[in-house]
């Protein structure tokens, strides 16, 4: 049986201020949030011909994850970081899991919270 090395791709801490939640006031008045996502991907053919065409390239996930926190609005966390991966898994097919955090910074609530944070993960079916 022949085993396959997967790199990992680690984006940290990407920050937006965006206009999801709950709340009309969350929506109207936006907040502030912070993300993590890690690709685990084949990257063999990559390092062999030093080529960003047979990788994964964290620019254009930074574009994906920003064109959905910053031009759509959502209700749930929980919904945009099933957006993000469903998405990041459409455009690279190298892809075999991927992993986001999604912080909210400002939870509006009376207590004094720091954050409220999702992690969800999606792996590719065979």
């Amino acid at each position: 049986m022949k085993s396959e090395s997967l790199a990992k791709l680690t984006i940290s801490n990407l920050e937006y201020y965006a206009y999801h939640g709950v709340k009309k006031e969350e929506k109207k008045l936006g907040g502030k949030y912070q993300l993590d996502i890690d690709v685990h991907y084949d990257s063999k053919n990559a390092a062999i011909n030093d080529d960003i065409n047979y990788a994964v390239n964290y620019e254009e996930i930074v574009y994906i994850v920003s064109e959905l926190m910053l031009n759509e609005s959502y209700d749930l966390i929980e919904t945009l970081a099933n957006e993000i991966l469903n998405t990041i898994f459409d455009k690279f097919e190298l892809v075999v899991v991927a992993t986001v955090r999604i912080r909210k910074m400002n939870v509006p609530m009376r207590r004094v919270v720091k954050f409220v944070e999702i992690e969800q993960s999606l792996e590719r079916s065979e």
